[in-house]
């Protein structure tokens, strides 16, 4: 491996949500809101309780095969997989996410490296059981603001097309192809390069839809794992959702049950309502619009369509891929149409889950074991040698960018820059001074009070303004500690900015097995990856 692998609690980032450090440290005000401890005992007893029935099964494996019938080559991993799909002892671990162009950003790559990884790890500690990784595809997403948005190497890159509706029922056109050209143009002059645009111009094909040119780009990229990719949006896998979405237009269920999960939840958490009254959407040529409900009567928002409750309901019996899960039941449908255990997900998508419980248990549907998702930082060369130049540490790498300053120019000042001592011998000082001012008069020790803290806030502005005149000595050091936090930390966590394509293109497609190897699978940990 040319990476040495380090490894930083969750809070130790300082990159997190308070809820996130709460989850990982099992605080006793969440464990309402969920079900199973998220490790190996929690997904031991999910596997115990787990419900899912062998006509479902044989539905959900009806549906893979059509899904892979069309593939010009499946790999033996994935037949393998999809063979233990069908016996009644096989589990899934899944992880979900929209068709991000080309990826989109890097975590996409972790989420199902970490699902794959959480598999095999099962595999080992239940032998008796078989554990097969999904990627659900959330294809019926309609924010191409987000999904078709990539930044390679510092630019970012956006799909103008006038589509609208499902980002996944979008078709492949001449400027998303533009696109991968102009990545071409950035990334063929690494070593792999031409490898990567290769990879992306087999798979993003004029009119192939979205969801096609993402089912085969990331089973190209995962196949050999087992990776089985599911694309829920078809009739058929509606089929199974029916009774759920049916109640939902009957007697809007899911609203009710989200609202009565937040009257409860504890107050440092308190979550804001998200969802509507009616969470499922049309979804047709007219693109992906709210279904809202005026007296007896069903409304597509957006278009002229009306119905009463017996003609939606006839609709959606009879064309349920019409019918949308919005961010309130796609869970749902997931854990509906997959024998599933745990659920990789990001510090945002746990944060929603947990308002899910409720929903779950009013649908009727087993609610899985929550793990948070893998997280890395990438260190190349360049910044390695940087920042071990500057003498910092894989920790302080995280810290904002003035506190790394602020500690390195008094590390290497000439001269000592703060005060502790003298400040601790005055604040001695002016307390005997207030208690024996008080002694004369009562009153006096408050203002004895008042000139120890002006004394004090005097050198700290001393303090601020030494460190201030010292930086200027050090603009150099200074300037190349910006350069390592806006490399590394572009904007946010690295994850959350950049594309893994560039990086393939430096170090090749066995930089997956890397990462794959390099993370752990269910004891949580934030991953760093530094290039030797």
């Amino acid at each position: 491996m040319p990476f040495q692998t380090h490894h930083l609690s969750y809070p130790d980032t300082h990159s997190f949500s308070q809820l996130v450090y709460h989850y990982l440290d099992h605080a006793e005000a969440l464990k309402p809101f969920y079900r199973f401890q998220p490790g190996n005992a929690g997904v031991k007893e999910a596997m115990e309780q787990r419900k899912f029935s062998s006509e479902n099964r044989a539905a959900l494996i009806a549906e893979l095969n059509r899904h892979y019938n069309n593939l010009r080559e499946v790999h033996p991993a994935v037949k393998k997989n999809l063979e233990l799909l069908a016996k009644n002892n096989c589990f899934t671990v899944c992880t979900a996410h929209q068709p991000n162009i080309f990826t989109g950003h890097l975590y996409f790559v972790y989420k199902i490296l970490h699902a794959i990884k959480l598999a095999v790890e099962l595999k080992g500690k239940f032998p008796d059981k078989e554990f097969v990784p999904v990627y659900f595809m959330g294809s019926e997403d309609a924010d191409l603001d987000e999904l078709g948005e990539v930044h390679i190497e510092g630019e970012k890159r956006k799909w103008q097309t006038d589509q609208a509706g499902a980002v996944g029922r979008m078709k492949v056109d001449k400027t998303l192809l533009a696109m991968i050209e102009q990545i071409a143009g950035s990334i063929e002059v690494h070593p792999h390069g031409k490898e990567v645009t290769s990879l992306l111009r087999r798979n993003y094909v004029l009119g192939v839809s979205v969801e096609q040119a993402t089912f085969t780009l990331v089973n190209e990229l995962f196949g050999k794992y087992g990776l089985i990719i599911l694309l829920p949006d078809t009739a058929g896998i509606k089929q199974l959702f029916l009774p759920v979405m049916e109640r939902e237009l009957k007697e809007q269920f899911s609203a009710k049950a989200v609202e009565e999960t937040l009257r409860n939840y504890p107050e440092p958490f308190r979550l804001e309502s998200f969802g509507r009254e009616i969470n499922l959407f049309y979804l047709d040529e007219n693109g992906r619009n709210r279904i809202e409900k005026h007296g007896d009567d069903f409304w597509v928002v957006n278009t002229g369509k009306q119905f009463r409750l017996s003609e939606i309901l006839e609709d959606i019996r009879l064309h349920p891929e019409r019918f949308s899960p919005n961010v309130i039941l796609r869970p749902v449908l997931q854990e509906a149409i997959l024998p599933n255990v745990a659920f990789i997900g990001g510090g945002g998508e746990l944060a929603y889950w947990l308002r899910l419980k409720n929903v779950f248990e009013d649908a009727g549907i087993d609610f899985p074991v929550l793990i948070l998702r893998n997280s890395y930082l990438l260190i190349n060369k360049k910044y390695g040698a940087l920042y071990h130049k500057l003498g910092l540490n894989i920790p302080t790498l995280f810290k904002e960018e003035k506190l790394i300053a602020d500690d390195w120019v008094k590390r290497n000042a000439d001269v000592r820059l703060t005060f502790e001592k003298e400040k601790d011998e005055l604040f001695q000082l002016y307390s005997q001074l207030q208690q024996q001012a008080g002694l004369v008069d009562v009153t006096l020790a408050g203002y004895g009070e008042t000139i120890k803290i002006l004394a004090l806030k005097k050198i700290a502005s001393l303090e601020k303004k030494m460190l201030r005149a010292e930086k200027r000595k050090h603009d150099a050091a200074l300037r190349q500690i910006h350069t390592l936090k806006t490399g590394l930390f572009p904007g946010g966590l690295q994850e959350r900015v950049e594309n893994i394509m560039p990086w393939l293109a430096v170090y090749g497609f066995d930089l997956l097995q890397d990462i794959f190897t390099a993370g752990p699978s269910i004891e949580p940990a934030f991953t760093i990856l530094e290039e030797q």
